[in-house]
């Protein structure tokens, strides 16, 4: 797996940057467009959800959970 790569991305109208490994960003994308939804409007859907969690965690996991049929 490749060293994480900072992306910015808005959310709720603020900016912010997320470092994810290029393969969490390609799946990251594509789950985006699975949902036809934009890059910023699921990360800000994660962003609300994730709790105590770091953001790029909370986008790792929803990840893995979309890939595991989960969500």
């Amino acid at each position: 797996m490749s060293r994480p790569v900072k992306h910015s991305l808005t959310l709720s109208g603020h900016r912010t940057s997320v470092s994810l490994e290029p393969e969490f960003w390609a799946a990251f994308r594509a789950l985006a467009r699975g949902r036809g939804r934009a890059l910023n409007d699921l990360a800000a859907e994660i962003d609300a959800d994730r709790g105590d969690r770091g953001l790029a965690s909370a986008i790792r996991v929803a990840v893995l959970r979309a890939a595991q049929g989960l969500d």
